[in-house]
């Protein structure tokens, strides 16, 4: 019987494989399980990363719920940045795009003008028609933000949101734009615009560029 050996090793000597999961390196993971106002990521606080060490950072937010508190159905989720880790104000300009299917056979591929921004310091809406009201409601998103750190050009940013709202649709809400401010930012955080948000996971990674 021959002997399965990987780099002249038998399997049970072998420590590393040499085999990576690609270049993105989580820095922080922070899970929410109760009802959270804010979920900031700040640089320097509780072991958070987020200077020029990378040209990309990578926001994964994973199951996300809202509770929907405030008189509405609706919790989108949505970010700013701070560029002295206090106030998250920055002044943002977006576009936004979505794809939308309903259980009951409707389809909609439409610019959405609500989730727009323009000069403005309000807080960018990731995805819409996400419910709180339905077990099966949730939202996956994934934000890329690049060169935070530069003092020379503006913040641009990037998402890739889909949610699952209430059961009987399901969207996906394509959104890009910019920070425009050339201070570095220092921090990002996430909030619902109503309500709070009542479980989930977020997760920073540094994208290594080699």
């Amino acid at each position: 019987m021959a002997l399965v050996k990987y780099n002249n090793n038998s399997i049970s000597a072998v420590t590393t494989t040499g085999l990576t999961t690609g270049n993105m390196v989580l820095i922080k993971t922070q899970t929410i399980s109760s009802n959270t106002s804010t979920v900031s990521f700040i640089h320097g606080t509780n072991d958070v990363v987020f200077d020029g060490t990378y040209s990309t950072y990578i926001f994964k937010l994973i199951n996300i719920h809202g509770d929907g508190s405030g008189g509405s159905n609706e919790s989108p989720i949505s970010f700013n940045f701070t560029t002295d880790g206090t106030n998250f104000n920055v002044t943002k300009t977006s576009s936004s795009f979505r794809a939308q299917h309903t259980e009951g056979g409707s389809s909609e591929l439409a610019y959405t003008a609500g989730d727009d921004l323009a000069q403005s310091t309000a807080f960018q809406v990731l995805c819409q028609n996400q419910k709180h009201a339905d077990a099966d409601a949730a939202g996956c998103i994934i934000l890329h933000i690049f060169n935070p750190s530069d003092t020379t050009f503006v913040k641009h940013f990037i998402s890739d949101a889909e949610v699952v709202g209430n059961g009987v649709q399901a969207a996906r809400n394509f959104i890009a734009g910019y920070g425009n401010t050339t201070s570095a930012i220092t921090g990002v955080q996430f909030k619902t615009l109503v309500g709070n948000v009542q479980s989930g996971i977020f997760k920073l990674y540094g994208l290594k560029e080699s």
